[in-house]
């Protein structure tokens, strides 16, 4: 994804180790999208829907010696009619000039216009058959968007390509909404043989001729085509190994394309961490998607990073960049959104990836640093929803919004975690990856919601309401008092910033403090305004902190002490009131309950029973008496039926 202005020089100083670089993330942010349109008239290509993309071949002639950019290439598409077809249509940008187009030798008459290029065949392709066309064209691609760049690194020429989202048909003819990636391609680069060509998969053969090289990459696994990458310049190659170096999951080569001025042991350093990080990543999720190729670097013009597949290219070389890209290849490159609205299943799901990597690497403390970060960023606003709006999946900027898509996005990862627990969380993305009808393709919010509630075991369409679809976070407020011996009662108050959620439910931590340093963390599951928790504590409790460990998206926040003495009456509660199908008695731990007595507002008894959930569905509306039998005395409540 991508940045607005070129990084001509990078100095050293941008490759060292960094575990809190907030230029790096901005830069990475600003890589990761196509910036210099604020907002691209796209949308989905009617035009492109009736073909299914299964083979590209794609020959480019490319030279960074030419100061102005320029390309000649002639891509060879084989596809399959999904509907009778006489034409056939595909994202080009006008500025391309298309020499000729062939199918089986024959020249076939064609138009160009408003980005299409549209080719007429000779009589019907019908629906299921394949068929091949070729493309010969040339020309400078459009500079507005900076998907094909020509450049420099130390006064040395270099092309470097970026495609997100919308670029690719920059550069050249390709089908790129994301509906239909592409089955594997083969793809050959004739430059100058000073040079040193980069593109996804293996490197198959690299051929001299004359003052020319053609290079030959393979990629043999499904692709879209914003993640087809192109680069050229005077590249070193600095090798490593990575992979558990189990039978599930053997060694593979990690491949770093890097600039000679850069390929320097600070530089070699910092990159020595990504074998660790692809090993904790297989661990927690499952073996790198493309190890029967290669994963690597190449370096760019643009600062930040961008993840194409097999090849992330690079602008500094910060140990949060290279998580980050690193853990697009299963989020964003394995399973890639199926639209622009879902963008947080690429960005929030992989940031959340790279602060996995603070809490495995760094401990809880640097875990906790990292999640405050992004709470701050989340809450510098009180709206914004993660998903997009049809309108807001045109605009670049909010498509890689760093407040919403990724921080938001990775707060909401780790927000389920929390509520889902370890277990049920990574086994959710286990299954999510693992998805037959996923993998290597697309998916939207939905299919990533159905794995983790199948995990969770529950419904989580109201989470997902709250904090993905619509907008804001809430403010809590705890009160937390002495209660008895070895007991505090805890009540949770909680406003909202926009009012597109009346109430987050939410797993909440309370931690209680001592006045000799003693520390104990409960977890109440606050579930409506005003609730009360009654909770054992094995000190007399002198202070309350919110939400320590930095769980939940929150802001201002406020924790109390009070200093009411215990009341054994106060300390039997019923909710909620007004009831309306059921009505809880809630009791402290060292309460034993022996009977209720249900009452009717003329005082006669109509139900008694020994449990404290009381169904309340057949009862007749208005007020009703509980008489609560305990071990600690009878106590009267009253409540309303609904």
């Amino acid at each position: 994804m991508k940045k607005t202005t070129q990084i001509l020089l990078l100095l050293l100083t941008s490759f060292c180790f960094s575990q809190s670089d907030d230029s790096e993330f901005n830069r990475m942010v600003e890589s990761e999208m196509k910036a210099s349109s604020s907002s691209l008239n796209v949308e989905v290509n009617p035009n492109t829907q009736n073909y299914d993309i299964t083979y590209h071949e794609l020959r480019f002639t490319v030279n960074p010696n030419t100061t102005t950019p320029y390309i000649s290439g002639s891509v060879k598409t084989t596809f399959t009619a999904l509907s009778n077809m006489n034409t056939i249509t595909f994202d080009m940008a006008t500025q391309l000039v298309v020499s000729s187009v062939t199918m089986n030798s024959v020249n076939l008459t064609f138009s160009q216009s408003n980005y299409e290029l549209n080719i007429n065949f000779p009589s019907t392709v019908t629906s299921g058959t394949s068929a091949t066309v070729t493309i010969n064209y040339a020309g400078a691609p459009p500079q507005a968007e900076g998907a094909f760049t020509r450049g420099t690194h130390s006064g040395t020429p270099v092309i470097y390509t970026l495609s997100e989202p919308f670029g690719a048909r920059d550069w050249w003819p390709c089908k790129q909404d994301l509906n239909d990636k592409i089955n594997s391609f083969d793809i050959y680069i004739t430059a100058p043989s000073t040079y040193n060509s980069v593109s996804n998969g293996l490197q198959m053969s690299r051929v001299v001729s004359g003052a020319n090289a053609t290079t030959h990459f393979r990629h043999l696994y499904p692709i879209p085509a914003y993640l087809i990458v192109l680069n050229v310049t005077n590249y070193q190659i600095y090798e490593q190994q990575a992979g558990l170096g189990t039978l599930q999951s053997p060694f593979f080569p990690v491949v770093n394309y890097l600039y000679p001025e850069s390929n320097t042991p600070t530089v070699q350093t910092a990159l020595g961490v990504t074998p660790t990080i692809m090993n904790l990543f297989e661990t927690l999720l499952e073996p790198y998607p493309f190890r029967n190729e290669k994963y690597g670097h190449v370096q760019f013009g643009f600062g930040g990073g961008m993840e194409h597949t097999t090849v992330s290219s690079m602008g500094s070389f910060g140990r949060d960049l290279i998580a980050h890209e690193l853990a697009h290849q299963w989020f964003g490159d394995k399973i890639t959104c199926g639209t622009w609205k879902d963008i947080w299943l690429n960005e929030g799901l992989t940031e959340y990836m790279s602060g996995l990597v603070r809490e495995n690497l760094d401990g809880v403390s640097s875990f906790i640093a990292w999640k405050d970060g992004k709470i701050n960023s989340i809450t510098s606003s009180t709206s914004g929803a993660t998903y997009l709006t049809d309108a807001e999946a045109l605009n670049v900027n909010r498509i890689f919004s760093s407040r919403l898509s990724y921080n938001k996005g990775s707060m909401i990862s780790h927000m389920l975690r929390w509520k889902m627990g370890d277990v049920a969380f990574f086994q959710a993305l286990k299954s999510y990856l693992a998805d037959p009808a996923l993998a290597y393709g697309y998916a939207v919010t939905a299919n990533f919601k159905s794995h983790v509630e199948a995990a969770y075991g529950n419904s989580l369409t109201e989470f997902f309401n709250d904090w993905l679809f619509n907008q804001g976070y809430p403010t809590y407020a705890v009160e937390a008092q002495n209660w008895g011996a070895g007991q505090a009662r805890i009540i949770l108050n909680q406003t909202q910033s926009h009012p597109s959620v009346s109430f987050f439910e939410m797993p909440v931590q309370i931690r209680l403090l001592g006045s000799s340093g003693q520390t104990h963390d409960v977890v109440v599951n606050h579930t409506f305004d005003g609730e009360e928790f009654i909770v054992s504590v094995p000190f007399v409790v002198t202070g309350v902190l919110f939400d320590p460990n930095k769980h939940i998206v929150s802001r201002n926040n406020t924790a109390t002490l009070g200093n009411a003495s215990f009341d054994s009456n106060k300390a039997v509660s019923v909710y909620p009131v007004p009831a309306e199908n059921e009505l809880t008695i809630q009791l402290p731990d060292d309460f034993t309950l022996y009977k209720v007595e249900i009452y009717n507002n003329l005082g006669q008894l109509i139900a008694t029973q020994n449990t404290n959930v009381i169904a309340t569905s057949q009862l007749a509306s208005g007020i009703h008496f509980l008489k609560i039998e305990t071990s600690e005395g009878v106590f009267h409540k009253n409540f309303t039926k609904k």
